[in-house]
């Protein structure tokens, strides 16, 4: 605390009716007057403030000494919904930890900024002509209001929304320097562009040509940089929503193949659209995973999605019909020793060889089946292309779904029989693993049986199933059989032996090669939105995409008349989108020296994806006034590089939901990846230790309809629930306004104050599990602060009750073995079991006749300072302090009152408990043995009996075995 403030005037006397008679009790509007003035007095003295080694947040070299807890909120979007009392779980868990880390002596770095772009606002603004910003602007204002009346300790001076042009300045700059990048296989890490030009120039790599590098027009050489670059631009497969008017990212789409805001159908189409090319970096980030602090469960989903396999890429010769000769079709098999049970091709419907294998006209004898009923089979694949974009990934995967597909006309050659093998086009194929073609097994895999039995196609058994197995597909290991060519005998091998074998033998005839496959696919970071990051990219004339220089940025978004994209017939795959920023004339085009005089440039009219800017907010908050730099390096280095425990760096706490398992924290590791391999920062993982928290639900009220009903409304009779007379069904969800069970924080803090609040959510049961809000037992929490104020305070005269004697042992002990229990339940964040032994102490403290001696009152204060800080703050000043309980040194147990003074050690005889003894903790075994035997009780139980075996197991069991 600053010598410069003075404290807060004291709480003033009740006013409330029921106060009369208690006119300093601590109740819901004395929490209120305590909570606000303190609050108030931590923003005017810059409480939380926390220091920088070196820079303008208050730089002080000695600072780099101390050490440093950097804890972390997973970014909100500040909903126009305001909060409800399921949102602060998190945030209310991270102040206790930060608070208790404080306390014990660190350098705390906690605030909380707003992850704002993105198509809520837009949707509004599209519905109303508001501008975006200003609804957005309204709620970070609301929830900000809301955050601060739950005392939150967040270092203010950090904080920053991603729509702020001075943060998303820095967002484009790091676009641009993965666009300016490549992944050096070689190197294992990213390089600057310039270092391969420089190589193609020089010839010391040969670029992937025909010609000479110096021999390519510009727009030639782009299009083999994009070929390399970490960002670049292609046409990829989108799930085109032509309802919205915009490309949508796969979480984006439910099951049924339709866009989750809206309902609208979604197609596949290909479109000209940015990536980012997190494939590069597939191993390191699935080999980064272990050293982290993560849950395991979050550490195998990143594994899955990632989805590293083992295999082999075997070529498949297409037969031509023709005199052109027609590229071999390429497939992706973990089990290339079943190839010889390969008797059809799959090729997904997107796939680019498809339009190049399609024969004009259908082979003599093809079965009708396979034609779909076209003349022909261009209009057969046209046809089934049509009817697979209506249907998401996740259908077109459903197992056990009826099989679906068409025949193209053409014939591969099967590389280990020679045999002629259908081509076909399916949908359970995807581009978006391995090629995009599969080799069929249908003695192998339960889908290419099905689809084999669909289309009549025949099956042969490459792996011998058990005695007895038929009628279906046989997916376990076991021996080869019906692999053998003139050349190669697979039969009687088991499964790795058989693979090794028939690599190497594809790859000696050039038909194959072993490979590791990924099942992640490149990330799209293209939406046709308006309220989103502008791409820091412009076009010139030959279509050649240009970076702006770093003079030019923050590229900031115009104005527009229209928010939103051009929409179209739902049910039109044919449309393309049509964003609001290319409606924008003056804006798009434009006159721009880039360094080779002025010229006619067309910006990028796409925005980023909303996850651009919570790719790297962690850095921005280390020094979010920086304009030089993206962050200063020793600044990073204190707060998030590596050291002992976190060989990657990152933040020291991650606390947010399990749904941001996969994708948010998949974006950032690699963003941190990229810059680290480019040296603007030292940790290479952001977040080294991460937390997900549990969810707090509510009861769901529904009435005949099935429609929620406002539960607050909602009487219960006799194990049954009414709402307006009607019967209705109650089922536990979640908490939100739609279903109408929504319980805001200012609710419970206007009735019971924030120190309740939080002490409930915090005392609800451990932290990672989800559990449901009850408003009724909210109140147990307050009568715990009532106690404990009453333990300090006269409740008639407002004086402080604490006398200067000390402390009994009985005491001492119930302080000390809180101490020591609080201290470790904080540290673990067990803040639940933390409650309950500060309640246990206070309860004590009640029960103990007489005033509460000063050293157990300031200690007990201080153990609740971290999860209760506004009462806590006003009981430390009352109690003569003048400087802030937010700082002071959390109490430390004496080991000597931790301990028992004696436990209660059991002897049994012949199992059967026959006396108990109070002994000392540290006895040893032969003292307690000698005790046992002399305990009349045990003489008596014995009465003569020979003793075979004593087993001791000191302090606390004796078992005597007779004769």
């Amino acid at each position: 605390m600053s010598e410069t403030n003075s404290a807060p005037a004291a709480a003033p006397a009740g006013n409330a009716p029921a106060e009369v008679a208690a006119p300093h009790r601590y109740t819901a509007a004395m929490a209120a007057d305590i909570e606000a003035r303190w609050q108030d007095f931590w923003d005017a003295d810059g409480t939380y403030a926390a220091p920088n080694p070196t820079g303008d947040l208050a730089g002080d070299p000695a600072i780099a000494e101390l050490p440093k807890k950097f804890i972390m909120d997973m970014f909100p979007y500040p909903s126009g919904a305001g909060l409800h009392v399921g949102h602060p779980l998190g945030y209310i868990a991270t102040d206790v930890f930060a608070r208790y880390h404080r306390m014990t002596g660190h350098n705390v770095l906690h605030t909380l900024g707003f992850d704002a772009f993105g198509l809520p606002a837009e949707q509004h603004a599209v519905q109303t002509g508001q501008h975006p910003r200003v609804t957005t602007e309204a709620a970070m204002t609301n929830m900000t209001s809301q955050l601060r009346r739950l005392g939150l300790g967040h270092d203010k001076r950090r904080s920053f929304a991603t729509i702020d042009p001075s943060y998303y300045r820095w967002t484009q700059w790091i676009f641009l320097q993965i666009f300016n990048s490549w992944y050096d296989d070689e190197a294992k890490k990213a390089r600057p562009i310039a270092d391969l030009v420089a190589q193609f120039e020089s010839g010391e790599r040969r670029a992937p040509t025909t010609r000479a590098w110096s021999e390519l027009t510009p727009l030639e050489r782009s299009e083999v940089l994009s070929d390399y670059r970490l960002a670049y631009a292609s046409d990829a497969p989108v799930n085109w929503c032509p309802g919205l008017g915009t490309v949508l990212a796969n979480e984006e789409v439910t099951a049924d193949g339709r866009s989750e805001r809206g309902n609208f159908p979604v197609f596949k189409s290909k479109l000209r659209q940015w990536n980012m090319r997190i494939t590069a970096y597939a191993d390191r980030l699935i080999d980064d995973l272990e050293p982290l602090d993560w849950p395991e469960a979050i550490k195998l989903q990143q594994r899955n999605w990632i989805g590293r396999s083992e295999g082999a890429r075997v070529h498949f010769a297409v037969d031509a019909q023709g005199d052109e000769a027609v590229e071999p079709i390429t497939v992706f098999t973990t089990r290339p020793d079943t190839v010889f049970g390969a008797t059809y091709m799959v090729l997904a419907p997107e796939h680019g060889l498809v339009d190049s294998i399609l024969p004009a006209a259908w082979p003599e004898g093809v079965k009708e089946a396979w034609t779909g009923g076209a003349a022909n089979p261009a209009d057969a694949v046209a046809a089934y292309r049509k009817q697979a974009q209506t249907k998401s990934d996740v259908e077109r995967q459903t197992e056990h779904k009826n099989k679906t597909g068409v025949f193209t006309g053409a014939y591969a050659l099967n590389p280990v029989t020679g045999a002629r093998i259908p081509i076909f086009v399916a949908d359970y194929v995807l581009m978006g693993y391995g090629t995009g073609a599969i080799m069929a097994v249908p003695g192998q895999d339960e889908r290419d049986w099905e689809f084999a039995e669909a289309f009549e196609l025949p099956i042969v058994r490459t792996v011998q199933p058990p005695e007895g197995w038929e009628g279906e597909a046989f997916t376990g290991q076991g021996p080869a059989i019906n692999s053998a060519n003139d050349e190669i005998s697979l039969n009687g091998l088991e499964v790795d032996e058989a693979k090794s074998r028939i690599i190497a033998w594809l790859v000696d005839k050039g038909l194959g090669e072993a490979t590791i496959n990924f099942r992640l696919r490149d990330w799209l970071f293209s939406r046709q939105r308006y309220w989103g990051e502008p791409f820091p990219i412009v076009y010139d004339e030959d279509g050649v995409a240009h970076a702006l220089p770093d003079s030019m940025l923050p590229l900031e978004l115009p104005e527009v008349d229209d928010y939103s994209p051009r929409t179209f017939d739902p049910d039109d795959a044919d449309t393309r989108p049509e964003t609001p920023l290319s409606r924008n004339a003056d804006w798009v085009d434009v006159t721009l020296d880039l360094g080779d005089g002025p010229k006619q440039y067309r910006r990028e009219t796409n925005t980023m994806p909303n996850w651009a800017g919570s790719c790297w907010y962690e850095l921005r908050y280390l020094d979010p006034h920086n304009d030089r730099e993206l962050v200063a390096p020793d600044i990073e280095q204190y707060w998030m590089g590596p050291r002992e425990g976190q060989p990657h760096g990152g933040v020291d706490l991650y606390v947010g939901g399990a749904e941001h398992a996969v994708l948010h924290l998949l974006y950032a590791r690699f963003w941190s990846k990229v810059l680290h391999d480019l040296g603007h920062i030292a940790s290479s993982e952001p977040f080294h230790k991460l937390y997900n928290q549990g969810m707090i639900q509510a009861y769901v009220y529904r009435d005949s309809r099935g429609f929620p009903v406002p539960a607050a409304e909602v009487e219960e009779r006799d194990g049954k629930y009414f709402f307006a007379g009607e019967q209705v069904k109650r089922e536990l969800g979640k908490m939100g306004k739609s279903l109408k069970n929504a319980v805001t924080p200012d609710e419970i803090c206007a009735e019971y104050g924030a120190d309740t609040l939080r002490l409930y959510e915090m005392a609800m049961g451990p932290l990672d599990v989800s559990r449901p809000w009850d408003t009724r037992a909210v109140v147990g929490q307050y009568r715990l602060l009532q106690r404990l104020w009453r333990n300090v305070v006269d409740e008639a005269s407002g004086e402080v009750t604490v006398t200067d004697t000390e402390p009994d042992e009985d005491t001492l002990r119930a302080l000390h073995k809180a101490v020591d229990g609080v201290r470790q339940d904080l540290a673990g964040m067990r803040f639940n079991t933390a409650i309950a032994k500060i309640t246990e102490l206070n309860n004590h403290l009640t029960k103990a006749p007489g005033a509460v001696p000063r050293p157990v009152a300031e200690s007990l204060v201080l153990l609740i300072a971290p999860l209760a800080p506004h009462i806590a703050e006003e009981l430390w000043r009352r109690l003569g302090h003048t400087d802030s309980v937010v700082h002071a040194d959390f109490p430390v147990a004496d080991p000597a009152y931790v301990v028992d003074e004696t436990v209660t050690c059991v002897v049994q005889i012949k199992g059967k408990v026959k006396a108990r003894l109070e002994v000392s903790p540290s006895i040893a075994d032969e003292e307690l043995e000698r005790i046992a035997l002399g305990d009349e009780k045990v003489v008596a139980a014995l009465d003569g009996a020979g003793i075979r075996k004593v087993i001791v197991r000191a302090p606390k069991l004796v078992n005597i075995v007779t004769a």
